[in-house]
């Protein structure tokens, strides 16, 4: 089909090759010299201008490719359309709603659905959306207008940087139940038995959720620093939080008391 410039990582380093694109599989040149089966191919990922293209085997084998925006998603169609994945036909809106906000001229598009190890991917004639399942914070079969009537669709909340971002798909109620199940199965890991926290530390979630900083979430729960930071390791340990920076307690050194006296210190006669 056609033979296309990328950069590959071998080695630890980034090295010039060449990727012969087929309808089936793909042929990385030298000094790679491969050929992947697109169906030998078990995940994909997505990293602003580089894919990460895991192919089955024990251990699986690991490419990361990078080259121009065009190349990049004639290969994503390539191998989200072939590789071993489930998969479906449907018609999908993705992103639909950003921040509580719908997405300025959002539409419904024909495509596939693909789920992976470690992402869904939306995929159109001229659109390829990723969605890392790690990022995924909810999914619901619900109702939805379209075309002035409701409909059941497949919802999917996620994160992206600070928003969540909505998703839905349209095919037929039989596949929507079965797609719905098989989501919940894949990011079954991501669910948190509600007995692993204390009233007190869901509160503090919600608090987090709402915007709030840690100096406001102290004075409106009316904790201290200490307390606070024993409620964090608790949401930490079970990947409900990140750390985004420390947060510094000080105390003025001997040497820093002597710099603050004279400096208030009035001016000699």
């Amino acid at each position: 089909m056609a033979v296309v410039p990328v950069k590959i990582e071998k080695d630890g380093k980034w090295v010039v090759s060449k990727i012969d694109l087929q309808q089936e599989s793909m042929t990385i040149a030298e000094p790679v010299g491969k050929a992947i089966p697109f169906k030998s191919i078990v995940d994909l990922e997505e990293r602003k201008s580089l894919l990460i293209v895991t192919v089955k085997g024990e251990p699986p084998t690991v490419y990361k490719i990078a080259s121009v925006e065009k190349v990049l998603q004639a290969m994503k169609r390539l191998i989200i359309m072939a590789c071993s994945a489930y998969r479906l036909m449907a018609y999908f809106m993705s992103p639909a709603v950003r921040g509580g906000v719908m997405v300025t001229n959002a539409t419904w598009e024909k495509g596939a659905i693909a789920v992976l190890k470690t992402s869904i991917w939306f995929v159109s004639q001229n659109k390829q959306v990723s969605v890392p399942l790690k990022e995924v914070t909810g999914m619901e079969l619900t109702k939805r207008e379209v075309q002035g009537k409701q409909v059941d669709v497949v919802k999917i909340d996620h994160m992206e940087n600070t928003d969540v971002v909505t998703s839905y798909i349209l095919c037929p109620i039989s596949t929507l139940q079965i797609l719905i199940n098989f989501l919940k199965d894949t990011t079954k890991d991501l669910e948190v038995n509600p007995e692993e926290l204390d009233p007190l530390s869901a509160q503090v979630g919600m608090l987090i959720y709402s915007g709030m900083d840690s100096h406001a979430i102290e004075n409106m729960l009316n904790i201290s620093h200490k307390d606070l930071d024993e409620i964090y390791n608790k949401l930490l340990k079970i990947g409900l939080i990140d750390v985004v920076f420390v947060r510094k307690e000080v105390q003025l050194t001997p040497k820093g008391v002597r710099f603050i006296t004279d400096s208030v210190k009035p001016p000699s006669p």
